[in-house]
């Protein structure tokens, strides 16, 4: 945390501007891909979606995001729309992740959910206290929170439907699918009534944690761009594990996952809508009608890319250990980007070795990928000791968490109305 407060609160180190072109947004997404193809190993099932395809797509969609920030592309719009569909794919795994776990596990236990949300905000909450941001700067963690806690209350509350208790039944099935329909909306409602969106999180100790300038619209902003995409993994994750368990997929290792026919069907109608949606978003001329159209259609990308790299039979069986690496401390390199890369939080990029644009940015990054790296293991290891399995523990140590929390929205909210 010292380094962190070092490079961008101290000015002990310069700072510079982003000034976008193409190649050095274009360039380093080729050598990154160079090297992923490169580091390939067999992959230990051959199943949709395995973990360690799901490790590769986080780590490539990563260090792409990087790349975009410190380059800053966000000026120019066709690579922004793609972008867009990357933070997407990231909600989407979400959704699948978090539903797979729960409808295959039936556990909805309290060590659960904490243990998730420990891992999730451990990092940024100490960054708030630390660099004194508020909660929503760090707006992927609040996305992803609000998400996790989204999925386990629909699937958490009566009746609990998993797949031990449906085992098949097309009752219970009707009984989630229901569930998901009113979830849907629930989520059509707030995308289509700003003012009770804002109501809710304008409530006191929520707007302590989403409002970012004196209101929630950023936060509104964000959560109504990607709104439809956690349902989407979702439901993906339930039809999935549906055709899974009535063995209509062929997922042993070198087999298509559908018959010859229906596999190349579905090639084609992926790679073009692959390229149509390209086609698209290289063709936007207006970054708000394309964010307007972006929820509805960012799916079929997202799709077209799960099916394409899982249809093949042997695209199943390999996957790059290099871009798994990066996917498995993700959401460190985002969070530590903010501070220790970006500098002057994400508007410009840290200067460690003046007068030498390439070798800073080689000692910065390495500096940045290590301290991402450690603090994921740390995280890992303090949420093993922190959040104990024994239920009568937990409870004691979450009032302490609380009241502790408690504190600091008390004291912040004194120095709120002292400033006015």
């Amino acid at each position: 945390m010292a380094y962190f407060y070092m490079c961008d609160r101290a000015n002990l180190f310069m700072k510079e501007n982003k000034f976008y072109t193409h190649s050095s947004f274009f360039i380093p997404i080729i050598y990154i891909l160079v090297l992923g193809v490169f580091y390939n190993e067999n992959t230990k099932e051959t199943k949709v979606l395995n973990r360690e395809q799901t490790d590769e797509w986080k780590g490539w969609m990563q260090l792409v995001i990087l790349i975009y920030h410190i380059s800053g592309a966000s000026t120019f719009l066709p690579v922004y729309m793609h972008i867009r569909v990357l933070v997407a794919a990231y909600l989407f795994q979400t959704g699948y992740g978090h539903f797979s776990y729960f409808w295959i596990k039936g556990d909805f236990g309290i060590h659960r959910v904490c243990q998730v949300l420990f891992r999730l905000n451990f990092l940024v909450v100490v960054l708030c206290i630390v660099m004194d941001r508020p909660y929503q700067f760090y707006y992927f963690v609040p996305l992803v929170t609000v998400w996790f806690m989204v999925i386990y209350v629909t699937l958490a509350l009566w009746p609990q439907i998993i797949q031990k208790k449906a085992n098949g039944n097309c009752f219970w099935h009707f009984g989630l699918l229901l569930k998901l329909g009113f979830l849907l909306l629930f989520i059509c409602f707030l995308a289509y009534s700003q003012g009770a969106f804002e109501k809710i999180f304008s409530l006191w100790p929520l707007s302590k944690c989403f409002e970012l300038k004196g209101n929630v619209y950023e936060w509104w902003f964000r959560w109504r761009l990607d709104r439809y995409v956690v349902f989407h993994g979702m439901l993906f994750a339930f039809i999935y594990l549906a055709l899974q368990k009535r063995q209509i997929l062929s997922e042993g290792k070198g087999e298509p996952l559908f018959s010859n026919k229906i596999s190349n069907f579905l090639l084609f109608i992926s790679v073009v809508s692959f390229l149509t949606y390209s086609i698209w978003a290289s063709s936007c001329k207006n970054k708000a009608e394309c964010n307007e159209l972006h929820p509805s259609v960012s799916v079929v990308q997202i799709l077209a890319f799960i099916l394409i790299r899982n249809i093949p039979g042997y695209a199943r069986s390999v996957y790059s250990s290099f871009f798994a690496w990066f996917g498995k401390i993700s959401l460190e390199l985002f969070i530590c980007q903010y501070h220790i890369w970006l500098a002057a939080d994400t508007r410009g990029i840290l200067v460690l070795i003046p007068g030498n644009p390439m070798l800073n940015i080689i000692v910065s990054t390495f500096i940045f990928v290590c301290v991402a790296h450690e603090i994921s293991q740390i995280t890992n290891d303090l949420a093993q000791i922190i959040i104990p399995k024994d239920n009568s523990s937990l409870l004691k140590r979450l009032a302490c968490i609380a009241a502790f929390f408690c504190g600091l929205l008390i004291l912040s909210s004194i120095q709120d109305k002292s400033k006015h």
